[in-house]
C-alpha cells in the first residue's frame, strides 16, 4: 500500500489520502471527498433553508454529497449543491431509482428502507446532520461507530458530535475536518 491505497489505487478503510491538505482530486478537478448529508424527510422550514444554503456552499467548491435522495433536508441540500455546480448521489430506500428528488445526479435504489443509512454513512468522509429525527440519529450512531466526523446543525446533541450554529459554520467545519 502507498499513501493508504492498495495496488489498484483503491483507498483502504481508515487510511489517509496520498496527497496533502484537501486530498486528491478527480481528473475533473473536483475534490475526491464525499460529504454525507443527513436530516429529516419532513423537515422544518429553517432546516430546509439551512440545508439549501449549506448545499450551495458545498456545490460552489465542487464537492460531491451523498444523501437519502428523497425530500426535506435531502432535496434542499441537493438543490443547493446542483445550483452551486457540485454532484449529488441519492441512496433511495425503495426499489426504484426514479423515486429520487429531481436534484439527484446518481440515484441508487436499495429496497432497504432505513437500512440504507449504513450505505450513506459508509460512503461518506464526513457527515453533516441538519435537524432530523430518529433516522438521523441512527446515521449519527453509525458514523460515530465507524469513526467518521459528524457535524451537527440544529441536530442531535451527542458526545463526539461537532455542533455549529449556521450553514457557513457547518461548511467551514466540514472543510476543516476534511483537511
Amino acid at each position: 500500500m502507498v499513501g493508504g491505497e492498495d495496488r489498484r489505487g483503491v483507498a483502504q478503510p481508515g487510511s489517509a489520502p496520498a496527497s496533502g491538505a484537501g486530498g486528491r482530486r478527480f481528473e475533473s478537478g473536483r475534490p475526491d471527498k464525499i460529504i454525507g448529508v443527513i436530516g429529516a424527510h419532513q423537515a422544518t422550514t429553517i432546516d430546509r433553508k439551512y440545508a439549501y444554503e449549506f448545499g450551495l456552499l458545498v456545490g460552489r467548491k465542487g464537492y460531491t454529497i451523498i444523501c437519502g435522495g428523497l425530500g426535506g433536508v435531502m432535496e434542499e441540500v441537493a438543490r443547493g449543491v446542483k445550483e452551486g455546480g457540485g454532484v449529488t448521489i441519492g441512496i433511495v430506500p425503495t426499489y426504484s431509482r426514479f423515486d429520487a428528488n429531481p436534484y439527484i445526479d446518481y440515484s441508487i435504489a436499495t429496497g432497504m428502507g432505513h437500512a440504507r443509512n449504513v450505505i450513506i454513512v459508509a460512503t461518506s468522509d464526513v457527515i453533516i446532520a441538519i435537524g432530523g429525527e430518529y433516522g438521523t440519529l441512527s446515521e449519527i450512531g453509525f458514523a460515530l461507530k465507524m469513526g467518521k466526523p459528524v457535524v451537527s446543525l440544529r441536530s442531535w446533541d451527542i458526545p463526539g458530535v461537532l455542533k455549529v450554529a449556521t450553514p457557513f459554520d457547518a461548511f467551514k467545519k466540514v472543510e476543516e475536518v476534511l483537511g
